[in-house]
């Protein structure tokens, strides 16, 4: 049986789902475009290409063989986008939620029910059909369990707005000993710079007591207020529109002092180092440009 552990998002790793970029399928057309960022590149002749996202995993990878986690893959779906894990499930304390993700990903289920089958299966729970959560919505910090969301009337009407009130009702009855707290994310269908995908799109904790965080990422200043109270502002790094654009808050943690970060992202990573990081800095930007990177691409299953 594997047991899971995840209380937050900096412990050290030691066991890990990384997503899949082989076999990625075409470019997707205007009409199967999941976001505005991945519109863009469409539009523009500049999504990005099987071979280079194979180049950018593998480095990835590469830094978790170096700090000896265990990594497991997706089993691979012909033509099909795998790289985006945290999309499909997440796991919280011991337990593995099943995402309801949008019905055109099922499929990225199914290529992980071979990890799933070695889980309890007391512990793996499905959500019913009206909640929506997705796992990039999803961050854990020891008693507190923070969820992106959106609570515009027009939910229905984005496609970018992937975790609905029912998705953080769900969490809150299936662990009342956490503090829930929900976040309303600012959302655009056409416009990238104006989007937070997820709430690791616009807030991500680092280390033990600090946090990367972009202020207009939030509908209502009261939510980023809780954050600075909570974090503190200057253990709070601010990044900039196009900084958010570029994904710099979708770093991803190895451990308390061990932070994975784009090679691109210069102010992010020489802040993190001055903080006393160290940063494994990889070639990223190309996965980049359909609106996620290194927290999407990863699903922990066990943090010390």
């Amino acid at each position: 049986m594997l047991k899971l552990n995840v209380k937050n998002e900096t412990a050290r790793l030691r066991k890990v789902i990384l997503g899949l970029a082989n076999s990625n399928g075409p470019t997707p057309s205007v009409d199967e475009a999941y976001d505005p960022k991945s519109l863009e590149h469409i539009i523009a002749g500049t999504y990005p290409v099987e071979k280079d996202m194979i180049v950018e995993m593998d480095a990835f990878n590469a830094v978790f063989q170096k700090y000896d986690v265990a990594v497991l893959r997706p089993e691979l779906i012909p033509n099909y986008n795998q790289i985006f894990a945290r999309d499909i499930g997440f796991v919280i304390d011991d337990v593995f939620v099943k995402s309801n993700i949008l019905p055109d990903r099922e499929r990225e289920l199914d290529a992980i029910q071979y990890v799933i089958d070695q889980i309890n299966p007391s512990k793996v729970v499905r959500p019913s059909e009206e909640v929506h959560i997705e796992g990039g919505d999803v961050m854990l910090w020891n008693d507190y369990i923070f969820i992106g969301t959106y609570k515009g009337s027009d939910y229905k009407d984005y496609i970018t707005a992937r975790t609905n009130w029912q998705g953080v009702d769900f969490i809150r009855q299936l662990f009342p000993n956490k503090i829930v707290k929900e976040f309303d994310l600012v959302k655009s269908k056409l416009e990238a710079r104006d989007n937070a995908l997820h709430l690791d799109c616009c807030f991500q904790p680092v280390g033990n007591d600090k946090g990367i965080i972009y202020k207009n990422g939030f509908r209502e200043e009261a939510d980023y207020l809780f954050l600075v109270n909570l974090f503190g502002k200057e253990n709070l790094f601010h990044i900039t529109r196009d900084e958010m654009y570029d994904m710099n808050s979708n770093v991803f943690s190895i451990a308390p002092d061990v932070v994975v970060s784009e090679r691109n992202f210069t102010r992010l990573n020489n802040w993190l180092r001055s903080q006393g990081f160290v940063v494994e800095e990889i070639p990223y930007a190309e996965i980049a440009k359909q609106e996620g990177l290194l927290r999407c691409s990863t699903l922990p299953l066990v943090r010390d």
